[in-house]
């Protein structure tokens, strides 16, 4: 175990952890490679990517490309498939080996289980769903998240310093692919009674009626302000015209309307689609902080003060109920005239 020290100049580096599941990797990784990055940047310290699992080797270019200076590898038949157990052992090795002063892991469903096992494994702090980093005038790392209506600033003065960040809280840097990496294979014993749970199998869950809201490029989203949940086919028939994917924020989830899965927020999930629509949404730091990496944002809100306004790229001030009925009629005509055009180019 780690002792807790304020001020421990051996702790060099700065480090994250790069997921992958059925040897793909996650993009939050590659995301946190870019905040490492210039974490690093200002520290004067090399960016590390760790990589996990089993005949994973091929990904090693893609580390290499999207920043890493290092990349400390490790293949085990036993990391093939995540277990808690196995990948807090290795990880905890390495840090106590290494002794990194950052540690950024994403928080997935797999990295929030891991994250805090490992803090507590070294005798660390830990600060979860940070949206931002910076380095203080001290040289600490600066955690940056929500608290309520308000950005929270929190120092961890114990080492290594451990944060966690959502999916699609960060850009990707843009690739490098002439840039070269250091490997470093280490070898960490783990044994089969080391792992106290064992993966049977995986059923794949019920297709989601609404869509994926992760990785979708278009995403119609819905507030409060739409009044009811019979109201929800208007938004459903806007989302089927723009192949998009239908999100909320959490007074909607709270009164039933949608299901959790779709929520966008502090308390929900982070997007960053090409185009994001938010109707009915009065932008709360709740919600907002969930969808301003969003590359176009559109609101649609009666209430002109509505501070959705201040990050939206366009601004339609209206009743929603008469405006959806307006856009959808032109969406299908414009739908129509594509379909006409095709058939008649075909003849």
């Amino acid at each position: 175990m780690l002792e807790k020290s304020e001020e421990n100049p051996n702790h060099k580096g700065v480090w994250v952890f790069t997921e992958q599941i059925d040897g793909k990797l996650k993009n939050v990784g590659l995301e946190l490679l870019g905040a490492g990055r210039k974490i690093a940047d200002k520290l004067g310290e090399e960016l590390v990517a760790v990589l996990l699992g089993y005949k994973v080797i091929e990904l090693v270019k893609d580390l290499e490309a999207y920043g890493a200076d290092k990349v400390i590898l490790v293949e085990h038949e036993l990391l093939e498939q995540f277990t808690v157990d196995a990948y807090t052992k290795v990880l905890a090795e390495l840090t106590i080996k290494y002794k990194p002063s950052v540690l950024f892991i994403g928080g997935t469903l797999n990295g929030r289980e891991l994250a805090p096992r490992l803090a507590a494994r070294l005798n660390t702090g830990i600060t979860s769903d940070c949206v931002d980093f910076d380095i203080n005038s001290d040289g600490h790392l600066t955690h940056v998240k929500p608290f309520g209506k308000l950005m929270a600033k929190i120092i961890c003065k114990t080492r290594p310093q451990i944060a966690t960040a959502k999916p699609n809280v960060f850009k990707k840097l843009e690739p490098n692919w002439d840039r070269r990496a250091k490997i470093v294979r280490e070898e960490i014993k783990i044994n089969p009674e080391d792992i106290r749970t064992k993966i049977l199998g995986r059923i794949e869950a019920n297709k989601n009626p609404y869509g994926s809201i992760e990785d979708a490029d278009v995403i119609v989203a819905v507030g409060k302000g739409l009044c009811s949940k019979e109201n929800l086919k208007l938004i459903q028939e806007l989302a089927d015209l723009l192949g998009a994917s239908v999100a909320c924020t959490r007074p909607v989830v709270d009164r039933g309307w949608l299901p959790s899965s779709q929520q966008v927020g502090q308390s929900g999930k982070t997007v960053a689609p090409k185009l994001y629509i938010a109707i009915g949404i009065s932008g709360a730091t709740y919600h907002t902080v969930g969808m301003k990496n969003s590359d176009i944002i559109i609101a649609v809100n009666k209430d002109p003060k509505a501070p959705i306004f201040q990050i939206a790229t366009y601004s339609i001030v209206g009743d929603l109920f008469k405006i959806l009925p307006l856009l959808i009629d032109r969406l299908k005509k414009e739908v129509k005239e594509v379909k006409l055009s095709i058939t008649t180019k075909g003849e």
